[in-house]
């Protein structure tokens, strides 16, 4: 998107009188690869049009493939919170929002996912830091997710992604991206080495990824799963999953643990972390998960940390924005280094 097309477009979406019904009000949220508009009921999701490598949005072709993808792979675990596509179009420099059987095509200028808008108050991250998390609520998400694993996918090609040369690409992928970064506010040089060489050297455990592999454990997994894309509210809906690449959502059932484990750990709460990964392992009859844990909580730490970098050094974020992800990222990229240290 050009800067003042981009300016046009948000301006309209920010507008209570681009949608149907008529909103209260209208919240902007970004990340660094969507724009989020938050409305009384709904919430539209539009993705930026970048390319960091490990994706692509840079066309409105891709952003519509992407869209879809979106909506298909979400509907596994919350069917009921994805609605639908959105079609934005401009025509005579007018802005329309409608649904994509609606829109005029020639004048479609952006593709977007309308959601049904789920309580603030419940989202799980609102929930840790308001001291709610019960252990009840932990046990909730477990058994959500053991039928969610075991219907997953994990045919031939996917359970390739399970290999240490599969997995390795993605860790690989991660230091070289931030690289640039070693010695800046977040990220010490002792730090980026440490969590280097641990990980480097349990990649050559082959037998330990050749076990998950003959296991069955490496499926078509959520790719993202920590409190930011959980709410409980009368149910445990987890949505939000990776649908930009599929090398980070084909992956060992232990990554995505190690994920939301790693992330209880992030916020201290590390009693409800091993409850968590204990009742899994009993339910999913997954002893060998732990054999990996504590790699994969290494690796998920550092992306965290990373994809706050990025956010941090967007050009389009607020000076708030940006200082609270560089302090964020610090502490993704210590508790990484805490791993690789056990």
């Amino acid at each position: 998107m050009q800067n003042d097309y981009l300016t046009d477009f948000i301006t309209f979406l920010m507008q209570p009188a681009a949608y149907a019904p008529q909103p209260s009000a209208v919240k902007l949220v970004q990340t660094h690869i969507s724009y989020v508009f938050i409305t009384d009921d709904f919430v539209y999701k539009f993705k930026k049009p970048v390319d960091f490598g490990f994706l692509d949005f840079t066309t409105l072709d891709k952003r519509l493939y992407f869209c879809q993808q979106e909506l298909v792979l979400n509907r596994r675990l919350c069917p009921s919170i994805y609605l639908d596509l959105v079609a934005l179009t401009k025509k005579n420099d007018t802005f329309s929002l409608t649904g994509p059987v609606q829109a005029d095509m020639e004048h479609v200028v952006e593709y977007g996912i309308k959601m049904k808008r789920m309580p603030e108050e419940q989202m799980m991250a609102n929930v840790i830091k308001s001291g709610r998390l019960i252990p009840e609520m932990i046990d909730a998400i477990c058994d959500k997710l053991v039928p969610f694993y075991a219907t997953a996918d994990g045919g031939p090609k996917i359970q390739e992604f399970g290999r240490p040369e599969a997995v390795s690409v993605n860790i690989i992928e991660n230091f070289s991206q931030t690289e640039t970064f070693i010695d800046s506010l977040s990220l010490s040089k002792g730090q980026f080495e440490r969590i280097r060489n641990f990980s480097t050297a349990f990649l050559k455990q082959d037998e330990l990824f050749a076990a998950r592999v003959s296991a069955g454990r490496i499926r078509d997994c959520h790719g993202d799963l920590y409190s930011a894309n959980i709410c409980l509210a009368d149910q445990v809906y987890i949505f939000d999953c990776i649908e930009f690449n599929e090398r980070f959502r084909y992956c060992d059932v232990a990554s995505d643990i190690a994920f939301l484990s790693m992330d209880l750990d992030y916020h201290g709460l590390s009693g409800l972390s091993d409850r968590f990964v204990a009742r899994f392992i009993e339910k999913s009859g997954d002893s060998g998960l732990s054999t990996m844990l504590n790699f994969y909580k290494c690796y998920r730490a550092y992306v965290r940390g990373k994809i706050n970098l990025f956010t941090a050094n967007a050009a389009e974020v607020d000076e708030k924005t940006k200082h609270h992800c560089q302090e964020m990222a610090g502490k993704y990229f210590q508790l990484a280094d805490r791993y690789a240290s056990q």
